[in-house]
């Protein structure tokens, strides 16, 4: 039987959570729950705010459109936060969506765009980013929301990047060998236990050679092939942040 419920709709709110708290909702969520949901008075909503854990709320109707939630008691307590940083080249709006979304549920706990030769996406929008991020989180049951940055240079975000995090760099040039044994390796030379990590993805076009020199002269950092097959970068997020959390992340 799942320890989560699934059947109560779940909502980020950005307040202090304790038992007997109020809290009007906005417009935009008393419609959802009360005309979309068509949820009642009494009936049950998990709200959390990225700090407090999960708490359990109970609808009380102020009149035709407008509701507060009372929180009631505690669900879950807050997770101790991951460290995986996932920096990308930005793609076009509807894949950016997308691989928001996936890295959140997949467990970044830091999402940063970098800007590289071949980038083509459009500026990035963080409000959008973040409206992202919020839906994903209440959607999968997650508790903390990734820190989100503004788009920087590939060279500064690099920069920023503390010595001792492992890179992986998602390098399509690089041999094609067990990407799980490359992983296991860097997570052996790191000691094996709990290790910062980071990943980078390029643009659709690939980094430039000169891009792919200054990751790849990082210390620290690990070459990884994702197989004979070109991925897209959507596609190649997805399938990197899932092996870097089973091999050397919280899916271990």
């Amino acid at each position: 039987m799942a320890a989560y419920d699934f059947n109560a709709p779940r909502l980020f709110l950005d307040i202090p959570m304790r038992e007997g708290v109020r809290h009007t909702l906005d417009r935009a969520q008393a419609n959802y729950l009360l005309s979309v949901l068509r949820r009642d008075a009494g009936e049950p909503v998990l709200v959390f705010n990225g700090r407090d854990g999960e708490w359990r709320a109970e609808i009380a109707p102020t009149g035709r459109k407008a509701a507060d939630l009372v929180l009631r008691t505690q669900t879950r307590p807050q997770d101790p936060p991951g460290d995986l940083h996932y920096l990308f080249a930005p793609l076009k709006a509807a894949r950016l969506d997308y691989v928001a979304q996936k890295a959140v549920e997949m467990g970044a706990s830091l999402i940063q765009p970098v800007v590289t030769r071949r980038t083509q996406g459009d500026r990035i929008k963080l409000d959008k980013l973040r409206a992202n991020a919020v839906e994903a989180a209440e959607q999968c049951g997650i508790l903390a929301l990734p820190e989100i940055r503004d788009a920087a240079p590939l060279a500064e975000a690099l920069a920023a990047l503390a010595p001792e995090r492992l890179l992986v760099f998602c390098d399509e040039d690089a041999p094609v060998a067990d990407p799980v044994a490359a992983l296991a390796q860097a997570g052996a030379a790191a000691g094996n236990g709990a290790v910062p990590l980071a990943v980078v993805i390029g643009p659709e076009g690939g980094f430039t050679p000169e891009e792919r020199t200054l990751i790849g002269d990082r210390r620290n950092t690990v070459r990884l092939s994702l197989g004979p097959r070109i991925l897209r970068a959507d596609t190649a997020a997805v399938a990197v942040l899932a092996l870097v959390q089973a091999v050397l992340g919280d899916g271990r």
